[in-house]
């Protein structure tokens, strides 16, 4: 199983770690879904969680921003630190948390209001924006970071759900990236997208990592290949492998690891 190296060993490592998780534990009710992970996910860097349905992965993205909180049967174990903050500390407000560490889901989720309003309800909840002027800013800074602007600048006023699924899907990392987070997660954000769209969201996905550590869940090996630079990859709940992605995927360590890359299991 892999192991997480020494916080102290490293300082020029530790310099660019903007999440350390340690021992971290997930429980659905009596069911052990999520098992001793270690692992260490960098600034400025797009991570790759890879593995087989039902193994984990997007388990452990939900705990990085407390979204597991929302289920009732669910119990986190163990540390996850923030710039060496534990996010699971009593005194850290999720809310606030979940601006820090913004969200892409599967599928497109726009909000039925404008595409404006869809940008600017992040920053008016957190008091972002002072005056409508800071406002309009943060929105068009947002959509030109998410690649919409220039499709979406005439039609502000327009209902988000109007656009077609990849820029619903750009909308939603331009809501994201508009509370100006540290962290973006993204769980499986392509996989209700067609290709041409895909190519887009990988695109800035690229991009974005410019601003952001970026962690995203994947089905497709080849999109891990393409986008991330760390690969992580999961098996019935373990962290089985995690390194540079083009090690993992030329030179596993792990018999499971290339088990699952070569299509023997999966």
């Amino acid at each position: 199983m892999y192991d997480a190296p020494n916080l102290a060993e490293n300082k020029v490592t530790q310099d660019k770690i903007k999440i350390a998780a340690r021992k971290v534990q997930v429980y659905y009710g009596d069911t052990h879904a999520i098992k001793d992970v270690d692992v260490d996910i960098l600034d400025n860097t797009v991570t790759a969680f890879i593995g087989p349905s039902g193994c984990g992965k997007s388990t452990f993205l939900r705990c990085i921003n407390r979204m597991n909180d929302t289920i009732d049967i669910c119990r986190v174990q163990g540390d996850i630190l923030l710039d060496g903050q534990d996010i699971y500390d009593k005194r850290v407000d999720p809310v606030q948390l979940r601006a820090k560490v913004g969200m892409v889901f599967q599928k497109p989720n726009p909000f039925p209001k404008s595409i404006y309003d869809n940008v600017a309800y992040g920053p008016r909840i957190h008091g972002l924006a002072r005056t409508k002027a800071d406002l309009d800013e943060i929105v068009e800074k947002s959509l030109r970071r998410a690649a919409l602007w220039t499709e979406a600048k005439d039609r502000l006023d327009q209902p988000g759900t109007g656009l077609s699924g990849g820029q619903q899907q750009r909308l939603c990392i331009a809501r994201a990236v508009a509370t100006a987070p540290e962290v973006l997660l993204m769980d499986e954000p392509c996989s209700a997208l067609d290709p041409i769209a895909t190519a887009q969201v990988e695109e800035l996905i690229d991009e974005l990592r410019q601003d952001y550590s970026v962690v995203i869940v994947t089905h497709s090996m080849q999109q891990a290949a393409r986008v991330s630079q760390k690969t992580a990859f999961f098996h019935l709940g373990n962290l089985v492998e995690y390194g540079d992605t083009g090690t993992i995927f030329t030179n596993p360590v792990d018999e499971r690891t290339e088990s699952y890359i070569t299509g023997r299991i999966g």
